[in-house]
C-alpha cells in the first residue's frame, strides 16, 4: 500500500516568493558564471513561452467560442455582454488611475524592465519560432470557433475540446512548474546588476494601487447592480464576502463557484439564474484580472522609459478581454494568455514578461477575488433583466392560482 506523502508541494504563490528571494540572494553573492547559467535557462525558456503563446490562444479561445455559441440565447448574450463591459471598464479604470499615480512613484527609465544585462550574457541562445503570430492566432480562433457553431461541426468541436485538454496539460505540466525558475533567473540578474532595489520599491507601489483598484471595481459594480436590481448594494456586497474570502484563499474561480453560487442565492437571485450566470462568469468575467494586468503593464512601460499612449493601451484592453477568456481555470492561464499581446501590442521584452508574471502570480488571489465577487453583481442584474414567468417552478404564484 502506497503511503501518503508527508511533504506537501508548496503553492505557486510560495514558489514565486521563494524564487524571488533566492534569486536576489544568488545574484548578490554568486559568481558571474552562475548568473550566466540562470540567464541561459531564461533565454531558452523564454523562447518556449513564445512558441506556446499561439497554441494557448487557439487551444483555449477557439473551444470557448464554439461552446458559448452552441447555447446562444438572450440570457447568454446579455451575460457575456455585461461581463465584457465590466472587464473593459476595469481595464480603463486601471489605465487612467495608473497613468495618474505611477509617474510620481516610479522613475522613468528604471533599468528593471530592460532586457538581460550584457554583463551576464547567456552561454547559448536557441531560436524557437512560434507557429503563428498573435493576431493570426486570434483571427484563426474566431473563424474556426464561429464556423464550428454555424455548420454544427460536432467532430471539430470534439477535437477543439481535446486540443484544449492538451494545451491545458502543457501549461500545468510544463510552463507553470518552470515559471519559478524563470522568475528566479530574472531576479538573480537584476540583483547582480544592481537593479533589484528599484524594482522592489516599484513592486510595492504597483501592488498597493491595483489592490485598492480591485476594491473600487467591486464597489462600483454593486452600486450599479443595486440600482438596477433595486436592492441595497452594501448588503449585497456583505453577503458576497464569504465568496471573496474563499477566492482570496484558493486563487481559483472554479474552486469558488459553489460558495459564489450559495451567496448569490442568499442575495435573492433565482436558482436557475444563479446556476447559469455563476459558472459562465467564472470563465468570461475578468474585471479583477484585467485591472491588475493593465496596471502592471502601465507601470512596466513607464519603468522602461517608453510612452504610455492611450490608443495602444485601449487596443490592449479590448483584446485582453477576449484573449483571457477561458484561461482563469488554468493555473497562471490568464497572464500566460496575455503574453502574446504584451509582446505584440506593448513591445514587452523577456525581462518585462518575467516581471509581469512575477507580479501577477504573486498577487493572483487579489484579481480572482474581484472577478468572482463581481459575478454576484452580474447575477443580480440578469435576475432583474429576465424576470421569472408565473409558471416557472419556484417563482411566486400569480394572482388567482393555488
Amino acid at each position: 500500500m502506497k503511503k501518503p506523502s508527508l511533504m506537501k508541494k508548496p503553492s505557486l504563490l510560495v514558489q514565486v516568493v521563494l524564487a524571488i528571494a533566492l534569486g536576489l540572494a544568488m545574484g548578490s553573492f554568486a559568481p558571474a558564471g552562475a548568473v550566466r547559467a540562470a540567464n541561459t535557462f531564461n533565454c531558452v525558456f523564454g523562447q518556449f513561452i513564445r512558441f506556446m503563446v499561439p497554441l494557448i490562444i487557439v487551444g483555449l479561445v477557439t473551444p470557448a467560442i464554439a461552446e458559448t455559441g452552441r447555447s446562444a440565447g438572450r440570457m447568454l448574450l446579455a451575460t457575456v455582454a455585461i461581463a465584457y463591459c465590466s472587464t473593459l471598464f476595469a481595464g480603463f479604470l486601471g489605465y487612467f488611475t495608473s497613468v495618474a499615480a505611477y509617474p510620481g512613484l516610479i522613475s522613468a527609465g528604471t533599468a528593471a524592465a530592460e532586457a538581460a544585462s550584457p554583463e551576464f550574457p547567456p552561454y547559448m541562445s536557441v531560436n524557437i519560432p512560434p507557429p503563428l503570430d498573435v493576431m493570426s492566432s486570434l483571427v484563426l480562433s474566431f473563424i474556426v470557433g464561429l464556423g464550428t457553431v454555424v455548420v454544427d461541426a460536432r467532430a471539430v468541436r470534439k477535437a477543439l475540446v481535446e486540443l484544449r485538454e492538451i494545451v491545458t496539460k502543457a501549461i500545468s505540466a510544463a510552463l507553470v512548474p518552470l515559471l519559478p525558475l524563470f522568475i528566479f533567473g530574472i531576479f538573480a540578474d537584476m540583483a547582480a546588476t544592481g537593479k533589484a532595489k528599484s524594482v522592489l520599491l516599484a513592486f510595492a507601489a504597483i501592488i498597493a494601487i491595483f489592490s485598492a483598484l480591485t476594491l473600487v471595481v467591486i464597489f462600483l459594480q454593486f452600486l450599479l447592480a443595486g440600482a438596477v436590481a433595486r436592492k441595497n448594494p452594501f448588503k449585497a456586497m456583505w453577503t458576497m464576502l464569504p465568496a471573496y474570502m474563499t477566492a482570496l484563499g484558493t486563487s481559483s474561480s472554479a474552486a469558488t463557484i459553489p460558495v459564489t453560487r450559495a451567496q448569490t442565492l442568499a442575495n435573492g437571485v433565482r436558482r436557475e439564474v444563479a446556476d447559469f450566470v455563476i459558472p459562465l462568469c467564472a470563465t468570461v468575467h475578468l474585471a479583477g484580472s484585467t485591472v491588475k494586468l493593465v496596471s502592471c503593464a502601465v507601470a512596466l512601460t513607464l519603468m522602461s522609459g517608453k510612452p504610455v499612449e492611450f490608443g495602444t493601451f485601449a487596443a490592449f484592453v479590448f483584446t485582453a478581454g477576449v484573449v483571457m477568456v477561458a484561461a482563469p481555470g488554468v493555473p497562471g492561464g490568464a497572464v500566460m494568455s496575455a503574453i502574446g499581446i504584451l509582446e505584440s501590442m506593448l513591445g514587452f521584452d523577456q525581462a518585462q514578461i518575467g516581471l509581469m508574471i512575477s507580479i501577477y502570480l504573486a498577487t493572483d488571489s487579489v484579481g480572482t477575488a474581484c472577478n468572482i465577487t463581481g459575478d454576484g453583481a452580474i447575477a443580480l442584474v440578469i435576475d432583474r433583466m429576465f424576470p421569472a414567468s408565473p409558471s416557472t417552478p419556484g417563482s411566486p404564484a400569480s394572482p388567482g392560482t393555488c
